[in-house]
């Protein structure tokens, strides 16, 4: 055995790994490429679509013929010619006969074959019918003239099409889509009539532009009646390159102060814009909507009613408001991949694609006007034996009598071809009558008559042009029909922003010691006397609007931002906080702001630092928030204070160990998030100690604003006179207040416009 191993061995093949995987790598892609996932421009089917058309053919499942169970076609398209899963078939017939996604259906189906909100709801192969469309026989006609390459299937024991001679380019009629290895296809359905009008032209005079082409060929026409609403430089951008987007937005009109949607972008599900308006609406980002309704039935199959809420609404800023965030308004690729006739996949611009299929046109109806020529020529070699039969009627059924050889006695004695002499010994006697022969005169006149014609197109350009322009218009009042899908330049559609869908009303946001939030109306209410859960307590309240974004400052100063909408009313006892911000363990929510007059704040924490922040710096969409000050050796942060002048205000800053501070705002940095600069100077030994000194009060002082010390019973009143004994600059030590105000119960802002800050 050891020794008949190795001899075994050579006689394999060696190649290196890197190479036979390059190898069938390559293999497989070609295959991909050319036979499963590719159209080509000649009929613009894939291999599956083509073949389940012949096998239908072959069936006699004509556009006449009685409807047959699809699974008859499926099993003879499966044992015949594509030996594949009956499922992905299947699928693909069904796609076929879908009006909602082919522009001109391939197939007529009988039975559930899906519907446009869920195209995948189809019934099983055995359960539904079918038969060849009408338009199919663009694609069939012509298809026993002589005019296709055979090749043998994957058994070799049945001959199969290459391609199927299509009067009119398929691809763009019905567009495709499909992914290869490494490249993809994408291409919209167009109107019949359009794409004919630009063939004639092209017909006529091949050096035509594009922009004569495009007058005719406007954009995509979809199987709907939804508007296209690209400019047109985008589309002819689109044409030029053969890449691009379409955009759809769905059609709608006004009835008795609803919005009516009657028609959806290309593969819209009613159902999913349904679901989507109905989730903002759940998430109250649609108060101006009071109900949606999906009226659709026979008689209407689109009727999407949107109901506002009252008749102040505008119509035309919500429905653009639903184009931008639903459905409503879809884009499509545009990638005109597809397999040329050279066999060579490749994208190409319209006007390609139009001279590429005339190209191919031209060569099939060359194969079918010769078809019909050798068929014309060997019966007129047919009828000319018949007349000699006629002229010599009594010789020749005295040879046929007599000889042993008649076929050959006959060729011998009128100088007949083999074919001739056959056809002559297979004449009946009946139609040796002088009616016979009078029919026979008049057919050969008929068959030299269409010769001529034959001849001529063959041989002359303007006249082959000429028959193949007839041929086009016949098919295109036919087969044709109106464009579907209008075609219009709207402005690009604008989402609300939340505050823009706000009721305006002022609030009052009431937030628990144990983290449990609500909402109430006005600000009147005085969040002392509510109620709250056992063992909990009024932690903090804001007095805000409707429509200002609520933000909230934890202990690790952390920012987090919700909208007053989505808070429970104070009618309960609200909803833990965390139901709606992700805080991290041990973290808690120090302070709650809002804008109101102000843009900028004053932000610190109790080590002494600070800076000055907009408020929109504060602002994060995301749930666990957003890092705004950064804080050292467990400090926390102080209460933002609003600030109203950053140039004229100035900052009185307040320690636990009774040292105060006043200095210019502007001294301070203006930063999006970090630690600031030093505010008050706070020694390291004061930090260290058993009881440790920090920034107990931060207040910003308006021009000309009285400053309060209050301290257990007393008061300290320092006016802008007296205020000088405590100015410094930004990170000065600060100075001690008299003995008894050191231990400072609260700080009072008292300007001298306004009531007490």
């Amino acid at each position: 055995m050891k020794d008949i191993l190795p001899s075994v061995m050579e006689e394999y093949e060696k190649v290196a790994f890197q190479e036979f995987a390059q190898k069938a790598y390559l293999n497989y892609s070609m295959y991909v490429i050319l036979d499963r996932a590719l159209p080509h421009i000649g009929d613009g089917l894939k291999p599956v679509q083509r073949r389940i058309i012949y096998s239908m053919s072959q069936l006699g499942l004509s556009s006449t013929a009685k409807f047959k169970k699809s699974a008859r076609t499926v099993g003879d398209v499966l044992g015949k010619f594509h030996p594949h899963g009956d499922t992905a078939c299947y699928e693909a017939m069904v796609l076929m006969a879908q009006p909602f996604s082919l522009r001109y259906p391939l197939v007529d189906g009988q039975g559930n074959w899906g519907d446009p909100n869920d195209p995948k709801s189809f019934a099983a192969m055995r359960y539904t019918e079918s038969r060849l469309s009408r338009y199919a026989d663009l694609l069939l006609d012509e298809l026993e003239q002589g005019t296709v390459e055979w090749a043998p299937n994957f058994d070799g024991t049945l001959d199969e099409p290459r391609l199927l001679p299509a009067r009119l380019p398929n691809l763009l009629l019905n567009g495709t889509t499909g992914i290869a290895v490494g490249m993809a296809t994408s291409i919209l359905p167009h109107n019949l009539r359009e794409v004919a009008k630009a063939l004639i032209m092209l017909i006529e005079d091949e050096t035509t532009p594009l922009d004569a082409l495009l007058k005719h060929i406007k954009g995509p026409d979809f199987p709907t009646e939804a508007e296209i609403i690209t400019p047109a430089e985008e589309i002819r951008a689109i044409y030029e390159t053969g890449n691009g987007r379409m955009k759809m937005r769905a059609g709608f009109r006004i009835e008795d102060g609803d919005i009516v949607y009657f028609a959806l972008p290309y593969h819209a599900s009613a159902e999913k814009i349904h679901e989507q308006i109905a989730a903002q609406m759940e998430a109250k980002k649609l108060p101006m909507v009071s109900d949606i309704r999906d009226e659709s039935d026979h008689e209407d199959p689109i009727r999407l009613v949107v109901i506002p809420r009252s008749g102040r609404v505008d119509l035309t800023a919500l429905a653009d408001h639903l184009f931008a965030t639903t459905d409503l308004e879809k884009s499509y690729s545009f990638n005109m991949n597809m397999i040329g006739i050279n066999g060579r996949p490749a994208v190409k611009n319209l006007k390609t694609i139009l001279l590429e299929w005339l190209e191919f046109r031209f060569h099939t109806v060359e194969k079918k006007l010769g078809f019909r020529l050798d068929k014309v020529l060997n019966r007129l070699h047919i009828l000319e034996g018949f007349r000699i039969v006629f002229l010599h009627i009594d010789e020749v059924i005295q040879i046929i009598r007599q000889s042993d050889h008649p076929g050959q006695e006959l060729m011998k004695a009128f100088g007949l071809s083999q074919n001739q002499a056959a056809a002559i010994l297979d004449i009946r006697l009946r139609q040796l009558a002088r009616l016979e022969e009078i029919k026979l005169l008049s057919e050969i006149k008929d068959l030299k008559d269409e010769q001529k014609t034959l001849e001529t197109l063959l041989h002359d350009k303007t006249a082959f042009r000429a028959y193949i322009i007839d041929e086009i218009k016949a098919d295109a009042r036919k087969y044709g029909d109106k464009r579907r899908s209008p075609i219009q330049e709207r402005k690009e559609a604008e989402a609300f922003s939340i505050t823009d869908v706000m009721e305006k009303e002022p609030v009052t946001i009431i937030l628990s010691q144990n983290g449990w939030i609500r909402s109430a109306k006005g600000h009147d209410i005085d969040p002392q006397k509510l109620k709250f859960r056992s063992g909990d307590d009024l932690q903090c309240h804001l007095r805000t609007q409707s429509d200002k974004p609520i933000v909230f400052l934890d202990s690790s100063g952390r920012s987090y931002t919700l909208y007053p909408h989505v808070l429970p009313s104070a009618r309960s006892n609200g909803e833990p906080l965390t139901g709606h911000l992700s805080l991290q363990p041990d973290v808690r929510i120090c302070c709650m702001l809002s804008q109101t007059h102000t843009t900028h704040f004053l932000v610190g924490s109790d080590s002494g630092y600070g800076f000055i922040i907009k408020f929109s710096d504060f602002l994060t969409h995301f749930k666990n928030g957003k890092s705004v000050i950064t804080l050292k050796n467990h400090a926390l942060p102080m209460q933002p204070q609003p600030i109203f002048n950053i140039e004229t205000d100035s900052v009185a800053a307040v320690t636990t160990k009774g040292r105060m501070l006043i200095f210019p705002l502007h001294e301070l940095p203006r930063l999006k998030k970090g630690q600031g600069n030093k505010i008050i100077t706070i020694p390291r030994k004061e930090q260290k100690s058993l009881d440790p000194e920090k920034l107990k009060f931060l207040k910003i002082l308006p021009l000309h604003s009285n400053l309060v010390i209050h301290a257990k019973k007393y008061s300290l009143h320092l006016g802008v006179d007296r205020q000088s004994d405590y100015t410094g600059m930004r990170g000065h030590r600060g100075r001690l207040l008299p003995r008894g105000y050191r231990k400072v119960d609260s700080v009072e802002v008292i300007s001298m416009e306004s009531k007490p800050v």
